[in-house]
């Protein structure tokens, strides 16, 4: 076979059909998040504002943050030296760990390399623990989860986004006696809207089914102590697993789940994952715990104040415009555009024109033919960073000649 041309087949394609991804390269200064600077392709150096980081309150720059990490570099080193079980377990990944047991009202969690990790190591493993097991999934689930499920092995059943009455049929369609865990996320961050949390509970009561939610777009962002969408609904009892990440609104790095002590422990000792994966660095764990830490209190309820508000500006602006945004009500702004090479053109002019930094969203991230532009607004960015953006989509939207008001939701 020759394997070079085997390659530039599968490249030539992602660049026929316009959705090839390029890194941006970029370096953020401490203490002027969203500002940044572009390293273009020639050398040269710009600033520019990033509008499409998934650090959405600024937590990653954050002093309470900064400090707890150099207070335990100094004080460990560099890494954790192993796995959880071997030499990888310190002072500072336990006290992450009852942080966010402590936020979800868990009695314990555990912290992965990732949520993506998370997801996958947790539900492939399921299946071990509770031979027989059926997973119901969401259609619009992360790829963590889906590659998770599809690695369980066993039984799994997909069911339209947010319908109801699709997952009720596949629950009454099958085994009473089979175990059964329904898997779902809080906030599908493409779009921005929310899962039905209560109602799928309602249904995992009735059908003795175990219940697995992803919050991890919106674990620090919601409820009155960043617990998330469960929280702020008062609905986290109701949930046997929790999903979240540490590398989004706490600014940080790594993933985690919550949940029962026995449930954790049979996870934590049974998945690859887990077992074979090295911990995070004290020093990670130590930001992240005090990320957690601040977002609980009062400084966290004023930055996602200050978020939503910026995010309701940015979409009632767009809307004025004509600008086709979808709007579920989240912190996260989508504007859709339908088409990968039109998508990719609009984010390099954005950039290169406006020094406004917004990645394309195309497929297999989205669906084929809704491809878009996804804003994240924070509380660091300024009116007049919001003003900037806005001119620029108006300028760009006409110039592109695109259909204004094409969607919205």
């Amino acid at each position: 076979m020759n394997f070079d041309a085997a390659l530039d087949r599968a490249l030539g394609k992602l660049h026929n059909e316009g959705r090839y991804r390029t890194f941006i390269d970029i370096e953020r200064r401490k203490g002027q998040f969203p500002h940044a600077i572009w390293t273009k392709p020639d050398g040269t150096e710009r600033e520019i504002t990033v509008w499409c980081g998934n650090d959405y309150l600024g937590m990653g720059q954050h002093p309470v943050v900064l400090d707890a990490m150099h207070e335990a570099l100094d004080a460990t080193g560099a890494g954790s030296g192993g796995t959880r079980n071997i030499s990888g377990t310190t002072v500072y990944h336990k006290r992450l760990e009852a942080e966010i047991a402590d936020l979800h009202g868990k009695e314990t969690a555990l912290v992965f390399s990732s949520a993506y990790i998370a997801n996958d190591a947790s539900l492939s493993t399921l299946t071990r623990l509770f031979p027989g097991l059926i997973i119901y999934s969401d259609r619009l689930n992360h790829a963590s989860m889906i590659e998770g499920i599809k690695r369980h092995g066993g039984e799994k059943r997909i069911f339209r986004h947010n319908d109801l009455d699709h997952l009720r049929e596949m629950l009454e369609a099958d085994d009473p006696a089979a175990p059964k865990l329904i898997a779902f996320e809080s906030i599908y961050s493409m779009d921005g809207d929310f899962g039905r949390i209560g109602d799928i509970c309602d249904l995992a009561e009735e059908f003795g089914a175990l219940t697995y939610l992803d919050e991890v777009h919106a674990v620090g962002m919601y409820g009155p102590r960043g617990g998330g969408i469960a929280e702020r609904d008062g609905l986290a009892h109701r949930i046997d697993i929790i999903n979240g990440t540490l590398g989004k609104a706490f600014g940080v790095f790594g993933g985690y789940i919550a949940a029962s002590a026995k449930m954790v422990d049979a996870i934590r000792s049974y998945a690859p994952g887990f077992i074979f994966t090295t911990s995070l660095p004290p020093s990670v764990a130590a930001g992240a715990a005090a990320s957690i830490r601040f977002l609980k209190g009062l400084g966290g309820a004023r930055l996602r104040e200050q978020q939503q508000t910026n995010a309701r500006i940015l979409k009632m602006r767009l809307r004025g415009l004509g600008v086709p945004t979808i709007d579920h009500g989240s912190h996260i702004v989508p504007v859709h555009v339908g088409n990968p090479v039109h998508c990719k053109m609009l984010s390099d002019m954005l950039l290169n024109d406006f020094g406004i930094y917004a990645q394309p969203i195309n497929f297999p991230t989205v669906p084929r033919g809704t491809e878009r532009l996804r804003f994240t607004p924070s509380p660091v960015h300024d009116a007049k960073q919001i003003d900037h953006l806005v001119r620029a989509m108006d300028a760009l939207w006409s110039r592109c000649a695109l259909n204004r008001a094409e969607i919205s939701a």
